[in-house]
């Protein structure tokens, strides 16, 4: 089920709800507003990690799954994922007037992440992003290696090309929320508008 409604720019927001036999998701998403989030997926670290895409994104966000965590963290982290990617490409539209492409160095500590992306409906991830040994973090559990599954299928979902690399970085917390905090920001400058037409010489993206 989904849902659109008209914000500032046009339909700038979105309302996906997707059920299986192992998750029920609703996400909501509204690209013009305030950074309030509201993001409960019974895995609190990912709950954390929302939140800051939702707000350095400046995005209004509001994330409801219920998933099968007595198997294991999986299937809630990647259908939340999928879900909020394509409410993020609903709530988009057809990209009229906005910036487009986004970059930038994001350190928290000693991490320092290097972020790259364009809103190009041509789904590919570069993630290079290697990350110390660590034991999964909160409880229920999050591995930290779902991170890269986690914004692999967001923006596969979402069409983007997106590049995320790590120049430093020790702490697994530090270098996971440096990416998900850099990710916000770049869609941030992407989705921003700053004139009218679709940016591309195709005229569709």
């Amino acid at each position: 089920m989904s849902d659109t409604k008209n914000g500032p720019y046009g339909s700038r927001s979105a309302r996906l709800e997707r059920t299986t036999k192992e998750t029920a998701v609703v996400v909501a998403i509204d690209l013009d507003g305030s950074g309030t989030t509201d993001c409960s997926t019974g895995v609190p670290f990912f709950d954390h990690m929302l939140d800051q895409l939702g707000r350095h994104g400046g995005f209004d966000l509001e994330v409801k799954t219920s998933g099968d965590l007595e198997v294991d963290a999986h299937h809630t982290i990647e259908d939340t994922s999928i879900v909020l990617g394509q409410a993020f490409a609903q709530a988009v539209g057809d990209k009229a007037g906005v910036r487009r492409f986004a970059s930038g160095r994001f350190p928290l500590d000693e991490a320092l992440v290097d972020v790259a992306l364009d809103l190009s409906g041509r789904p590919f991830v570069v993630w290079d992003v290697e990350m110390p040994a660590a034991i999964p973090l909160g409880n229920p559990p999050f591995d930290p290696s779902m991170a890269e599954h986690a914004i692999l299928s967001f923006a596969t979902s979402a069409g983007l090309t997106l590049h995320v690399s790590l120049c430093r970085g020790r702490n697994v917390h530090h270098i996971i929320e440096a990416s998900f905090k850099g990710l916000a920001r770049c869609l941030r400058d992407a989705v921003r508008i700053e004139g009218s037409g679709v940016p591309s010489t195709k005229g569709s993206l």
